[in-house]
């Protein structure tokens, strides 16, 4: 068996793309049964903070997934850590671009760290952070 991070380097970058929706929020809140006010435009309590309900913070974390399982490093992997912070609020209709840069590889054990910054499309940073992930083995 060949080296499980072969092809993985230092600085090597990925990134994708996508607009959360309305359905998308509903989805979300379906499936993790997290109805908070604060996604719901019926409700008042997201106007204190909020220029509309916000995105459930799983949902937007949840492209930084597909960037990994996608692209990088797009394969089966395992998410073992991660560290968000939320500068801004991810809103409905927001176009969100998640970017992931490969920061240390531990061949060792299989990990890969990876930088993540996600952008809007006002090119305002929304999210920042960073992850580790187990590449997994191919047998």
């Amino acid at each position: 068996m060949g080296n499980l991070l072969e092809g993985l380097f230092i600085g090597q970058m990925a990134q994708l793309d996508r607009t959360f929706t309305d359905e998308d929020v509903f989805e979300c809140q379906r499936l993790t049964n997290d109805f908070s006010p604060v996604y719901q435009y019926e409700e008042n309590v997201w106007r204190l903070n909020f220029k509309q309900p916000i995105v459930p913070g799983i949902l937007a974390e949840g492209l930084i997934n597909q960037v990994v399982s996608e692209k990088l490093p797009g394969c089966p992997c395992v998410l073992l850590q991660k560290e968000m912070i939320f500068y801004h609020p991810v809103y409905t209709n927001d176009r969100i671009t998640a970017v992931l840069e490969v920061i240390d590889i531990n061949e060792e054990r299989n990990w890969v760290t990876q930088k993540v910054t996600c952008f809007n499309q006002d090119h305002n940073e929304v999210i920042k952070g960073q992850i580790v992930v187990l590449v997994l083995t191919n047998k």
